[in-house]
C-alpha cells in the first residue's frame, strides 16, 4: 500500500535510482554525557550500551563490519548500494583528524554512496561540520528527544533546545541534511507539548525524523525511577494516533526514517508492545487512511 507519509526508502530510491540500504557501524565512539565532560550517567532512558545500538560488532574493524553487512543485505534484500551509518553513542566525539580517518575508511569500500552520523547537537563545531560536508550525500542525526527544556533537564540530556536549533542551522548551512530524533510519552509531557516539538521541527524544515516511543530498558536509570514510582505509558493505540498527528504537522518533504523500532525484547522492561513493529506500522497506516490524511496536511497552520 502506498504510504500516506514520505518514507526514507522512497527518498533513497528517488535520490540514487537504486536500492540503497543502511549499514549500521560502530566506530568505537563514546558519549560526553557519560564520561563527565558534560555530566555523568548519560540520558536516563539510555542503558549501558547506548540504548538501541546492539546491531553491530565493535570487536571487528569498520571494513569487516561493512563487508559482513553488505553480504547480508545483498542476499536478503538485493541491495545495490549502501549508506554508512554510525549509530552508537556520539559519533563526532573525537578530534577532527581522528574523525577524518574513521569517515575516510568508509569510502574506501565499494558501493558506499552516502554517510549518516548519529551524534549530539553539542558535540559538533565548525571544523567538524566542514569535514562532514565534504563527503558524498552526508546526513547528521541529532538526538533532540524533546523541544522542551524542562524535559531535557528531566532526562539529563545536557543541552537545551537552543543548542539543537543552532546546530541544525549551522549543519543545513553547509548542505548537510539533518535527521532529528524525538521521543513521545515522557511523563511530564501532554499531547500539546509533544505536538509543539513537531511544530518547532517543522519550522526548522527538518530533512528527516525518527520518532520513538518512550521505552524503559532494564538497565537504564529510567528503569530504577519507574520501579520506584511507576508512571503512565501510552498504549500502542495512543502512540499511533499521536504519531499521525505529528506526521500531519511535518513538511511533506521531511523523510520519515522511523516511527516504530525494531525492538529488543530481552532488554525491554516496558511497554512490551514497542517490539511489535509491523503491527504498529499497520496501525499508523490504518489511522491515516481512516482520517483521509497525509503527511503535511497541517503544515504551516497555526500552532497548538
Amino acid at each position: 500500500m502506498e504510504k500516506r507519509y514520505y518514507p526514507f526508502s522512497k527518498y533513497l530510491q528517488k535520490t540514487f535510482n537504486k536500492k540503497v540500504y543502511k549499514i549500521t557501524l560502530d566506530g568505537g565512539f563514546y558519549c560526553p554525557n557519560r564520561d563527565g565532560t558534560i555530566s555523568r550517567g548519560g540520558c536516563i532512558f539510555c542503558d549501558e550500551v547506548g540504548s538501541y545500538s546492539r546491531c553491530t560488532d565493535k570487536n571487528i574493524s569498520i571494513k569487516e563490519q561493512i563487508i559482513k553487512s553488505k553480504e547480508l543485505l545483498k542476499s536478503k534484500f538485493k541491495a545495490e548500494a549502501f549508506m554508512a551509518y554510525f549509530q552508537s553513542y556520539s559519533n563526532t566525539y573525537a578530534p577532527v583528524d581522528k574523525l577524518k580517518e574513521i569517515y575516510d575508511s568508509v569510502f574506501k569500500e565499494d558501493e558506499i554512496v552516502s554517510i549518516s552520523i548519529g551524534t549530539r547537537p553539542d558535540c559538533v563545531d565548525k571544523d567538524k561540520l566542514d569535514l562532514i560536508s565534504n563527503y558524498p550525500n552526508p546526513w547528521i542525526e541529532y538526538g533532540l528527544q524533546s523541544s522542551h527544556d524542562e524535559t531535557l533537564k528531566l532526562i539529563n540530556r545536557g543541552h537545551d533546545f537552543e543548542c539543537f536549533k543552532n546546530a541544525v542551522i549551522e549543519t543545513k548551512k553547509r548542505g548537510i541534511k539533518v535527521c532529528a530524533h524525538i521521543i513521545l510519552g515522557f511523563p511530564n509531557e501532554n499531547s500539546k507539548m509533544m505536538l509543539e516539538t513537531a511544530y518547532r521541527l517543522a519550522e526548522l524544515k527538518i530533512d528527516g525524523i525518527k520518532i520513538h516511543m518512550l521505552t524503559i530498558l532494564k538497565d537504564s536509570p529510567l528503569a530504577k525511577i519507574y520501579k520506584e514510582n511507576p508512571f503512565y505509558l501510552m498504549t500502542m493505540e495512543e502512540y499511533a494516533n499521536i504519531v499521525c498527528d505529528v506526521l500531519e504537522i511535518l513538511p511533506p518533504e521531511t523523510t520519515i526514517q522511523r516511527i516504530a523500532g525494531t525492538g529488543y525484547s530481552e532488554t525491554t522492561l516496558c511497554p512490551k508492545w514497542v517490539n511489535r513493529r509491523f503491527e504498529i506500522l499497520n496501525f499508523i497506516d490504518k489511522i491515516m487512511l481512516q482520517r483521509n490524511s497525509t503527511q503535511g496536511i497541517k503544515y504551516n497552520r497555526q500552532k497548538v
